[in-house]
């Protein structure tokens, strides 16, 4: 039950700015993971992806929630929350990303809680999450590879 926690850390052979673009753009992200995501705030300031934006992420089964962004450092920081229709609390997602000799490393944790007590729930809900995310960062991160 409890706190659950993802992280997960990736190496991109390609520049901080792509990488981070590609993550941080709500609809290049979902294309990633295979997830229907789409902005329906635009953030306030430059980018439209950044602090205040929100996107909508319709992956089923599960039912369609929205997340914003908080925190927004371009190439190096984002941070958001679920603000409507999830099965989940207190949850946060960090994508950090940084500069190693060209190569982009990612690091990425997301932790949350089962709003129900229900033992397992959390385990199964951070596989549902983990999986995709996880796949589609490596998929991505092998079209880099030389």
């Amino acid at each position: 039950m409890g706190k659950q926690n993802i992280i997960i850390r990736l190496s991109f052979n390609a520049p901080v700015e792509t990488i981070f673009n590609i993550l941080t753009d709500h609809e290049s992200f979902g294309q990633v993971i295979n997830a229907r995501i789409k902005r329906v705030v635009d953030g306030q300031g430059e980018n439209k992806n950044g602090v205040g934006s929100v996107r909508r992420i319709s992956a089923f089964p599960a039912p369609a929630f929205e997340e914003t962004v908080v925190t927004f450092e371009p190439n190096q920081l984002m941070e958001y929350v679920i603000s409507k229709g999830s099965p989940i609390k207190n949850h946060k997602g960090r994508m950090e990303f940084s500069d190693d000799q060209g190569q982009t490393r990612l690091n990425y944790a997301i932790d949350f809680e089962p709003k129900l007590p229900f033992l397992p729930l959390g385990s199964i809900i951070k596989k549902a999450i983990e999986k995709p995310i996880r796949d589609g960062l490596q998929k991505l991160a092998k079209q880099y590879e030389k």
